[in-house]
């Protein structure tokens, strides 16, 4: 089930950008908004679609620029599903996803696994890991029908 984003309001975004000595751009701005205002997994192409009426001349690559840029500072998460289209999550506080095989859908689940083991695994094995997660693939409700 999807849960509501976190995105930043414009002066919350503001405030990071200059922290991490970054400029406050108006794309960045309605790129930002459009997360808040779609409030679910997105491509680039659909963030780029719902910001095109704002900002006419903004391109693809401006679009995922921003989008690595956001995830840089933490406030968005990229999910790769298996259909290799490339999703942000508005939410980047960690939590599991369900990922369709069929369609690609994605849903947010909360599964409360400890993921404690596969850290420490990971570090013995030399590996630096800076996120965990559990990753559900199969049918979704519809796609299963």
């Amino acid at each position: 089930m999807e849960s509501a984003s976190t995105t930043l309001t414009d002066e919350q975004l503001t405030a990071v950008l200059h922290d991490r000595g970054q400029r406050v751009t108006p794309q960045r701005l309605v790129i930002n908004r459009a997360l808040r205002e779609l409030d679910r997994h997105v491509t680039a192409e659909e963030v780029l679609a719902s910001v095109a009426d704002r900002l006419p001349n903004v391109s693809l690559p401006t679009v995922y620029s921003t989008l690595e840029l956001f995830e840089d500072l933490g406030l968005v998460h990229r999910i790769g599903v298996s259909q290799g289209a490339l999703l942000y999550d508005p939410r980047p506080e960690p939590h599991d996803h369900m990922v369709c095989d069929n369609c690609g859908k994605v849903e947010d689940i909360h599964a409360g696994v400890e993921l404690q083991g596969a850290y420490a695994r990971a570090k013995r094995g030399g590996f630096a890991p800076r996120r965990a997660e559990v990753r559900i693939n199969g049918l979704c409700a519809d796609c299963s029908r």
